[in-house]
């Protein structure tokens, strides 16, 4: 799954076994982020809740995380 962060990058999280893998995405090429983790028990219609909860900060009035794919 793919998520645009407020416009200013894109996330890609796996589920890789029991746990979620986070990279950061562009240029074609993924940098993995070991620096965000997210709790195995976290659903996968929960996560872009979740990374808005992390991000909140960068946000502006009105901007939401949203699946790009």
């Amino acid at each position: 799954m793919r998520f645009d962060i407020y416009g200013k990058h894109q996330l890609e999280v796996i589920r890789d076994g029991d746990r979620w893998k986070v990279f950061r995405s562009g240029d074609g090429k993924r940098i993995p982020r070991s620096d965000i983790v997210i709790p195995a028990e976290v659903g996968a219609d929960d996560i872009a809740q979740y990374l808005d909860d992390l991000f909140h900060e960068l946000a502006r009035p009105g901007q939401t995380i949203r699946r790009i794919g």
